[in-house]
């Protein structure tokens, strides 16, 4: 005798399901996929699912030569071009064994400064946006327009600045351009206090992140996450302070090191907010210390084919979103034999997997939003 079953109505309440969020559009944000195992509205557990934007950014660095590797790093984070561009140069100039001019050390500090800012301000704005409050956002653009124009004036670019060089910078700073940096700054400064009184003091903001998806110091370490996420689980670490490069060794009376011990979305959001402070201090300073500068060179001249010493080295940066890895490797040639990338995001989206089980769904994207990732980081 066969009997079959129609309906199993409340049965099915303990039944697992698999959920998949994402993949996007390339058009969106980014493209990252979630496979979450569910039992009702309980993630039971998470698979960050990346690879969909086959970038494939560090094989085409051995095709390229060391001028033209520039444009292919500052594109993974697009929020970071500037400090992308960065950690390459930096790596480059470390095998050639080269100096550069002061006046190139603290222009680059000034811009790494103004584009960290210009990151923070974008998710500052899109996390409550995330939330349900659509206002943080209109205030964040318009201080970013305000910085931007600035970035755009001297390199031209508004994402892709294409400023570095290795030596230096493609060029001296433009006429008056430091004033108009300096007032940029100071109306940004002047008008932060919005994201503590408009974010911070909304209690239905307040509710959603505090105690939410927790991050303990014992996972920080595990998966190695860092920057403001890490801090904010009080592991109190920091390249600008810890191994100073470019010309921070000389602001670290300014530079101020925000931590938490939560380690929850509230705590990441207030650090993020707090760093966003104290990096526009920082500016302040760089400007101020450009302004006592004598005039002189932004870079070094180059040879028309630049060959890096058959050799390796490794630098590393404290970049918006974390700390951002250079291993590079040359036999000698005007391409890199190597260039291994460690990007913040590939490392941070990780801890997905040991912070979504045992939350509800709802506090998902809280707990996602709070992570502060581009996708093009992870898939370098």
């Amino acid at each position: 005798m066969t009997e079959t079953t129609v309906g199993i109505g409340g049965a099915a309440e303990s039944t697992d399901m698999v959920l998949n969020i994402g993949p996007q559009h390339p058009s969106t944000h980014g493209v990252l996929r979630l496979r979450l195992v569910i039992d009702g509205e309980r993630i039971q557990s998470a698979e960050p699912v990346i690879g969909y934007m086959h970038r494939g950014a560090e094989k085409l660095f051995e095709a390229r030569d060391y001028r033209q590797i520039i444009m292919l790093a500052n594109r993974h984070d697009w929020l970071s071009a500037f400090s992308n561009e960065l950690g390459v140069v930096l790596a480059v100039e470390r095998m050639l064994g080269m100096e550069v001019p002061e006046r190139a050390v603290w222009t680059r500090t000034l811009l790494a400064e103004l584009n960290r800012i210009l990151n923070h301000l974008m998710f500052l704005g899109s996390y409550p946006l995330e939330l349900g409050g659509i206002t943080p956002i209109f205030y964040a653009f318009r201080e970013r327009e305000d910085l931007q124009h600035v970035m755009e004036e001297i390199s031209g670019g508004r994402m892709h600045y294409m400023f570095n060089r290795v030596g230096g910078l493609k060029e001296d700073l433009p006429a008056g351009w430091l004033g108009r940096a300096r007032q940029a700054v100071a109306e940004v400064r002047s008008r932060m206090d919005v994201y503590d009184d408009l974010v911070l003091g909304n209690e239905i903001f307040r509710g959603r992140t505090r105690d939410v998806g927790v991050l303990t110091r014992e996972t920080v370490h595990g998966y190695g996450v860092s920057g403001p996420i890490a801090r904010a689980s009080g592991v109190d670490f920091d390249l600008r302070r810890d191994e100073p490069y470019l010309a921070y060794p000389e602001l670290q009376d300014v530079l101020e090191v925000v931590t938490r011990q939560e380690g929850d979305c509230l705590a990441r959001f207030e650090c993020l907010l707090e760093q966003t402070h104290n990096s526009l201090a920082l500016a302040a300073a760089c400007l101020d210390r450009l302004d006592a500068l004598p005039p002189g060179p932004i870079n070094q001249r180059l040879p028309k084919v630049l060959k890096a010493p058959e050799g390796h080295t490794y630098a590393w940066t404290e970049n918006p979103l974390g700390l951002n890895g250079y291993y590079l490797v040359s036999k000698g040639e005007k391409t890199p034999y190597r260039l291994k990338l460690r990007s913040a995001s590939f490392n941070n989206i990780q801890a997905l997997t040991e912070l979504l089980p045992g939350t509800l769904v709802a506090d998902m994207v809280a707990i996602l939003g709070s992570l502060f990732f581009v996708v093009g980081d992870i898939d370098k």
